[in-house]
């Protein structure tokens, strides 16, 4: 099956029979939506929670978890999938540094799925599993043919959601 890989700050969407994998999941936050019915799905890398926290430009919008997932959603359904039955899938969100610096970090893993969980709540799509928090990485794989997600834990565990 042909894999194709979604970088930070990217989303790729696809209906033919896909793994759409995304590497590095660590305070960014992996969103899918899928559509079992069309089995039609996307993914998103998400880096940031909200364009407003930020007093930089918006150089790429799908770097931001309140632009991104409305970009991501618009694009599963031009590719045929129906937003009566769209399911989300999210998982990342790991405090990845502790210690003195901590405080440096401004909680972005919480941040970005408080950011990921409001928008998904604000567009009326579903969240139907999620793996997020913790300290660990996380490689996550969006199977298109099935909507299964599979995670890869730095350690080597693998886990569905």
């Amino acid at each position: 099956m042909l894999e194709i890989q979604v970088g930070i700050a990217e989303f790729k969407v696809g209906r033919e029979p896909l793994v759409i994998v995304t590497l590095g999941l660590g305070s960014c936050v992996g969103v899918t939506l899928y559509d079992p019915y069309n089995r039609v799905g996307g993914l998103l890398h998400v880096m940031l929670p909200r364009v407003a926290d930020f007093t930089k430009g918006v150089s790429k919008p799908t770097k931001f978890a309140d632009l991104g997932i409305p970009i991501l959603l618009k694009e599963v359904l031009k590719m045929g999938a129906d937003r009566r039955f769209l399911e989300a899938k999210i998982a990342g969100g790991a405090q990845m540094f502790t210690g003195a610096d901590n405080k440096f970090q401004l909680n972005i893993g919480e941040r970005n799925v408080e950011a990921v969980r409001e928008t998904l709540k604000a567009l009326a799509i579903k969240i139907v599993a999620e793996d997020v928090g913790g300290s660990r990485g996380r490689t996550m794989m969006l199977h298109t043919v099935t909507g299964r997600v599979v995670l890869k834990m730095l350690g080597s565990q693998v886990k569905e959601i």
